[in-house]
């Protein structure tokens, strides 16, 4: 007589005990390691989107544009792309030294850059000062890539839509209070004359909305510092070895080389990626130039306050949304399904622009349709952002073992990188470029990106059903 396995269901087996086998309780998280890892999450946000709102209007004090404010638009988005042009030469590297030297000490290094650089931002007063600091900002900081494969080692299969469901919720906190910080806190000797009333707060507008954000990074790495654990696997004591053919075994502990990640699912995962976030870096880049911009050339001429309520708003109705639920809708619809959907919200959003123009060049800037149609453009990013969390889980799943986890996600956080490096600077110079030869009224830039959008339909649609099954490593560490 056979011995039946424990997970064998029969004709015999109660309906309940096999709904309970199919659908594992979710295990516990560790709170403490998620609370640190979402921590450092919302340093990203904080200190890449404060620029928004002032970058314009810092263009135009520097005299860059030589008073041409059609010109701007350039300007601001070289600088806003070159975080991305040199964290992309670098991130690969850190997430590949994560997976030897550990992800806490590549943590710690990010966020040291990260704090300098804003303190350097704050205190340029030349477009080439603000050029070299935003350089700086992306050569020492390769957290981005590193803070997903800690997150991937801290859950697993029964609790990974939980734990990464947090990472957007997070970081739409960040995304509401960097461009507050960025709106509320520049120009300080005219907003709150009676406490920065200095002439180093005349001469330094903009030092003290680079304090605050980096401040906050500095709490961030002391925490890091005494009470994060290392996640990364340790290594196994017995190694690669050589067959009798000259051919190498490999252990599955060991990390892959880089030639052996560009796998189908690694490549179709990472591609989604890079396709969304090159559309949604573009959005972010669009935004406050379209506010900023005055109603003649296609903007809404809005303050800088204004416009970092606004992009404060969108960032906060994101993470209420992903935290009550991203989960749930993931758990009853599926990661593809979820992440298609998701992306079928850009076209729209791209049209809703010259929409959001006409109505405040028909009824005022400030009108009830006006503000309408931006709720409703701010709805459709909040639920657009659930596109993240489950690409996210693709990645991760991806990896082929869990020691080339930061390897996998640095090689898509560079990828990711190139395109948000191109997207900012594309955009806004298609947008000046639409207005200064009067492409489809103006609005050519968004026809252009409605059209793109469409067809990222098509490699979306290529992902599985489900996301990949995991490599877990074999007991005795070397492949059959």
């Amino acid at each position: 007589m056979s011995n039946a396995s424990p997970n064998t269901s029969s004709e015999e087996t109660p309906l309940l005990d096999t709904i309970a086998q199919k659908r594992p309780q979710p295990n516990p998280l560790p709170r403490l390691q998620i609370a640190i890892v979402l921590l450092l999450q919302v340093c990203e946000p904080i200190t890449s989107q404060s620029i928004y709102p002032y970058i314009n209007q810092l263009i135009s004090e520097l005299d860059i544009t030589g008073g041409d404010e059609r010109k701007v638009g350039y300007y601001a988005g070289m600088i806003e792309s070159l975080f991305f042009a040199t964290e992309a030469i670098t991130v690969l590297q850190w997430s590949r030294a994560s997976d030897h030297v550990g992800r806490k000490p590549v943590l710690l290094i990010g966020l040291f850059g990260l704090t300098i650089s804003m303190l350097a931002f704050g205190l340029s007063r030349t477009f080439w000062s603000l050029v070299i600091s935003r350089c700086l900002t992306g050569l020492l900081n390769g957290n981005i890539g590193v803070m997903k494969s800690v997150m991937g080692e801290l859950t697993d299969s029964t609790n990974r839509a939980e734990g990464f469901a947090l990472m957007p919720v997070v970081w739409g906190f960040g995304a509401t209070m960097g461009p507050l910080i960025g709106g509320s806190l520049s120009h300080p000797h005219e907003r709150f004359p009676k406490v920065f009333s200095g002439s180093f707060w005349k001469e330094y507008p903009y030092f003290l909305p680079c304090l605050a954000p980096a401040l906050f990074v500095l709490v961030a790495f002391t925490v890091t510092l005494f009470l994060f654990k290392e996640t990364a696997p340790r290594r196994k004591t017995r190694s690669s070895g050589e067959c009798r053919d000259g051919s190498v075994v490999r252990s599955r502990d060991e990390p892959v080389p880089l030639r052996e990640l560009l796998v189908y699912r690694v490549v179709l995962s990472v591609s989604n990626y890079v396709v969304l976030a090159f559309l949604n870096i573009a959005v972010c880049a669009l935004l406050p130039l379209f506010l900023a911009m005055p109603l003649e050339i296609g903007g809404l001429d809005l303050s800088p306050p204004t416009i970092g309520y606004i992009i404060g708003s969108y960032g906060a109705g994101s993470a209420i949304f992903q935290a009550m639920y991203f989960a749930r809708i993931v758990r009853y619809w599926g990661e593809r399904r979820v992440f298609i959907t998701a992306m079928s919200t850009f076209t729209p959003v791209f049209l809703l622009f010259p929409m959001i123009n006409f109505a405040a060049r028909g009824w005022g800037q400030l009108s009830i349709p006006v503000w309408i149609l931006v709720a409703w453009l701010l709805a459709m990013l909040a639920f657009m952002d659930m596109a993240y969390g489950t690409i996210f889980m693709f990645i991760t799943t991806s990896a082929p073992n869990k020691r080339s986890l930061g390897a996998t996600n640095g090689l898509s956080q560079t990828t990711v990188s190139i395109a948000r490096a191109i997207g900012p600077a594309m955009a806004t110079s298609l947008f000046s470029f639409s207005v200064e030869n009067n492409i489809l009224g103006g609005y050519g830039v968004y026809a252009f990106f409605a059209i793109l959008s469409g067809f990222s339909l098509v490699l979306a649609s290529r992902l599985p059903h489900k996301v990949w099954d995991e490599h877990e490593p074999a007991e005795d560490g070397v492949d059959q």
